[in-house]
């Protein structure tokens, strides 16, 4: 069978098969003619932060920067599709292939960019030819000479309702691992050829944390959210500049505990979501 044929059979089945290549795990051997492309890791906080939105409970959110601390990312090509459960690790992907595309972490602010900013490149790798169908990545915590030095996450901007507004800053150490599969969205990403580069993405779901007064409020999305008002009324002079420790401190139980589950969930594939690795 040719190079070609392999390709595109692989790809209508949604995993690739190539010939001479198995898990490394197993001490067999790479064919070394396999051939290579590149492989881009992107960061996409979508719409929600590039231009802002309007949390469930009708605060205007507008992010300057949203840092992210991604760390330990790595795509997989897969045998079969791999759907991500409660309790999966990496040791769950049964893989043919994987890449490292991070080791330590990276700091991206989603934030950068106008508001029709493409997603942020993170890394890009050279990779064998292939289908890459599952990613496993991190929030690591930022290092001391970091701009969120000891942190995961901060998110740095504006809320604004009627005629009130808070400036807020806000830092989270809250170190995930993320277990996804295929991204779904509106264009198949994972695919590498000879003359095509591939693309994977991490994407952050911010309104888990605030809501989206465009989602009815019966619906479970603002059912988990906190939204803004219990932030906005620790402001002091029209600012909130609280880290986790604090936030645990200030906010009620019910409403930390919402908080710290939307921080955790953050991160998809797209629409796609991740199981968080929880050992």
């Amino acid at each position: 069978m040719s190079k070609f044929s392999i390709l595109f059979f692989s790809i209508g089945l949604g995993s690739v098969i190539v010939a001479s290549r198995v898990n490394q795990d197993s001490s067999k051997t790479i064919a070394a003619d396999t051939p290579e492309s590149s492989l881009s890791l992107v960061a996409n906080g979508e719409d929600f932060v590039r231009q802002g939105f309007v949390s469930k409970d009708n605060w205007k959110i507008n992010f300057d920067h949203l840092y992210v601390s991604i760390g330990d990312a790595v795509a997989y090509s897969t045998q079969s599709t791999f759907e991500p459960q409660k309790g999966d690790t990496k040791s769950s992907i049964d893989y043919q292939e994987k890449v490292v595309l991070v080791e330590s972490e990276k700091i991206i602010d989603l934030a950068q960019g106008d508001i029709d900013a493409e997603p942020i490149l993170v890394s890009q790798t050279k990779v064998p030819t292939g289908f890459y169908n599952a990613l496993s990545w991190k929030l690591n915590t930022a290092k001391s000479d970091s701009v969120i030095a000891g942190n995961t996450i901060a998110l740095v901007g504006q809320a604004i309702k009627d005629d009130q507004t808070i400036n807020f800053n806000l830092s989270f150490n809250q170190p995930t691992e993320y277990i996804c599969g295929e991204f779904i969205g509106d264009e198949r990403q994972g695919i590498v050829t000879v003359d095509t580069p591939g693309q994977v993405e991490t994407t952050f779901h911010f309104d888990h944390i605030f809501g989206d007064a465009d989602t009815p409020p019966e619906e479970a999305l603002n059912q988990a959210a906190l939204g803004f008002e219990s932030i906005a009324k620790l402001a002091s002079n029209g600012m909130v500049n609280l880290n986790e420790t604090e936030l645990s401190q200030k906010l009620s139980p019910q409403d930390y505990q919402k908080l710290t589950q939307a921080i955790a969930g953050l991160g998809h594939v797209g629409e796609g979501h991740c199981a968080i690795n929880e050992q």
